[in-house]
């Protein structure tokens, strides 16, 4: 066996292992459930704070997936705060393991959505995130939730609500959407070197205009 080989070998021994605790952990949860979850919450707060980004993202995306095993409103919030990092790989975990809770147990992570638009201020990526998530979700109550991100103080959040509504083009949101017209706060649209400023209002406005002009063709 060559050096390739071997380490391959030892890379998918690791995995085994990997699953292994992983569903230990997810059985035990069954008969000690208030543990797991208690020890979840403090490796989120822990990791989030670590210098070591790649060490922190390990901790979170496990976290996330064992998250993923269970139910509950705590398991809702523990995921949102860990979509509220600046780790790319915890967020994408996070945001997967969500959706799938959303389309089982949708009310619960409705209310869950709903305590974070309470408890998470301007500048939290999770804000930014759940909009697009909640999207591909076929609940009738994704629109009511989106319509109570366009009332946050972030305008980022609001930013992100007002391109899901769009991309659900249902014309009759426009009515959400009229109120943020003259906004004037900024957010930043974009990514890295195609970051663009613009205010709210312009996209309220913008946005408008695509769903009437996506409703004409029909009437």
């Amino acid at each position: 066996m060559n050096e390739i080989e071997t380490s391959l070998e030892a890379l998918f021994s690791a995995e085994r292992e990997s699953r292994r605790i992983h569903d230990e952990l997810a059985n035990a949860a069954v008969n000690d459930r208030s543990a797991i979850m208690g020890a979840l919450v403090a490796v989120i707060v822990q990791s989030k704070e670590l210098e070591d980004e790649s060490e922190g993202a390990i901790r979170l995306v496990s976290a996330a997936r064992l998250l993923g095993e269970l139910d509950g409103g705590d398991v809702v919030d523990a995921l949102i705060d860990v979509l509220d990092s600046d780790i790319p790989d915890a967020r994408s975990e996070a945001g997967e393991q969500l959706q799938g809770l959303a389309y089982d147990r949708f009310k619960e992570v409705a209310l869950g959505v709903e305590r974070a638009l309470v408890r998470l201020g301007e500048g939290s990526a999770a804000l930014v995130e759940l909009p697009y998530l909640l999207v591909d979700i076929p609940e009738g109550g994704v629109v009511k939730l989106l319509g109570m991100f366009l009332q946050h103080a972030d305008p980022d959040a609001v930013a992100a609500a007002i391109e899901t509504l769009v991309i659900l083009g249902d014309a009759s949101v426009t009515k959400l959407l009229l109120p943020l017209q003259g906004d004037k706060r900024i957010s930043v649209i974009g990514e890295d070197e195609e970051q663009n400023e613009v205010t709210v209002g312009e996209l309220a406005i913008e946005a408008i205009e695509l769903l009437r002009h996506n409703e004409s063709p029909s009437e």
